[in-house]
């Protein structure tokens, strides 16, 4: 009995002790969802904080600036300029008439008061001896006046004639006198005309034109292209007209040293001065006419010839120099977009000089320490916020390697064209 009692006495017991542990693995497992929830709850929102914070720095674009490149003082200015004689003169014949010979061709050279052509003047002739009658007959008209106003003169004393006939003839010879010296004045200027048959060579040079032959009917005057007998030129001294821009004009003056380069010379140079200038900026086309005179001893430049001007110009204003790949072209003209302090943009109005190609050369507008971004969008907005990301300036890239081959051999790098 007391087996049989004690027995069943231990199964609650052990029951209740299986219940526990049911409990405990349970409240475990639901403390560990929970854990894991929170766990999960807390790597979501972080992740979420990620991207969002990713997402707001993507949504600030990054932009590669660079500085403007500074540019030497001393700058070798090169524009181009068409060879032009020192004195080119088209020679016109002044009398009538045709040509009866000609002694220089194109290409002679020739010494002032060189004979260069005879004109046949038959009308002109026939002119001269018809004056020339004239006139004799004038001088007899007032040989006779004179005589008669000299005789009633001495009449007059006499009272052998009346004041009136003595005033009538010395009328007569004031009037048959201006008649000879009228016919005289005409028989001069025949001979001048008649002297014109011959066509002289007004000073020495060159004859680059001649556009007559034996026979060709002759008209006095310049009336046009087809009147012109030769042209002469002469081309000891060679002088070229440049324009120089705007931005150069204040350093351009008298006797600046310049040297030309032609084609048909290469590595060959000839050089010159600055001879004047006009004074005045052209308002069409915004430069200063600039005359440049090259002396021409040995004949090797050519009237008419290509040439380039170099005009070793110093500039005393600080230049800047920038990519073209920098710049925006809107319709309020040309803008850099420059980066602030405070990484915000802006857009910058520039006064652009010389265009060397792949970049512009900035007169204002920009300063040698403004951050200016390369490539900008045509969507920037002022005032946007921006990362900067610093790059290599390849024009200062460039100006370094000339600065190191000019310091290696001494020689002066070649100079950058302007168009």
């Amino acid at each position: 009995m007391k087996g049989d009692v004690t027995i069943g006495d231990g199964e609650p017991g052990e029951r209740k002790s299986r219940r526990s542990s049911f409990v405990g693995i349970f409240a475990a497992a639901a403390a560990a969802l929970v854990l894991v929830g929170a766990l999960l709850v807390m790597l979501r929102r972080s992740q979420f904080q990620a991207l969002a914070k990713e997402t707001e720095a993507q949504s600030i674009p990054t932009v590669a600036v660079i500085h403007p490149t500074p540019r030497d003082g001393a700058e070798e200015l090169v524009l181009p300029g068409t060879l032009q004689a020192y004195i080119e003169s088209p020679i016109y014949a002044r009398t009538n008439g045709y040509l009866k010979r000609w002694y220089h061709d194109i290409g002679s050279r020739v010494n002032q008061g060189d004979l260069l052509a005879d004109i046949d003047t038959p009308e002109v002739d026939q002119q001269l001896l018809a004056a020339r009658a004239d006139l004799v007959t004038a001088q007899a008209s007032e040989n006779l006046a004179r005589v008669t106003a000299a005789r009633y003169s001495g009449l007059l004393k006499s009272d052998s004639v009346s004041r009136q006939e003595v005033d009538n003839a010395v009328g007569d010879l004031a009037a048959k006198r201006a008649t000879m010296h009228s016919l005289e004045a005409n028989v001069r200027r025949l001979e001048q005309l008649k002297s014109f048959q011959h066509v002289y060579s007004p000073f020495g040079g060159v004859i680059i034109r001649r556009n007559v032959d034996p026979g060709t009917l002759i008209n006095a005057g310049n009336g046009g292209a087809s009147q012109v007998l030769f042209v002469l030129v002469q081309i000891d001294v060679m002088r070229l007209y440049v324009s120089v821009p705007e931005a150069f004009a204040p350093f351009v003056h008298k006797g600046l040293p310049t040297y030309l380069t032609v084609t048909q010379y290469p590595g060959e140079t000839f050089r010159g001065n600055v001879v004047r200038t006009a004074g005045a900026i052209d308002a069409s086309t915004h430069a200063l006419l600039t005359e440049v005179d090259v002396p021409n001893d040995f004949g090797k430049l050519l009237p008419g010839g290509y040439a380039q001007v170099h005009l070793n110009v110093k500039v005393e204003h600080e230049r800047l120099q920038v990519p073209v790949n920098a710049l925006l072209f809107r319709s309020e003209g040309l803008r850099a977009v420059v980066v602030d302090g405070n990484h915000r943009v802006r857009l910058q109005a520039l006064a652009i000089g010389r265009d060397y190609g792949t970049s512009l050369e900035v007169l204002t507008g920009l300063k040698a320490d403004d951050l200016i971004v390369l490539n900008p969008p045509d969507g920037i907005e002022v005032g946007q916020e921006v990362h900067v990301r610093e790059v290599r300036n390849p024009l200062a890239q460039t100006s370094s390697e000339k600065l190191v081959r000019v310091r290696e051999d001494g020689a002066t790098p070649a100079p950058e064209r302007s168009p």
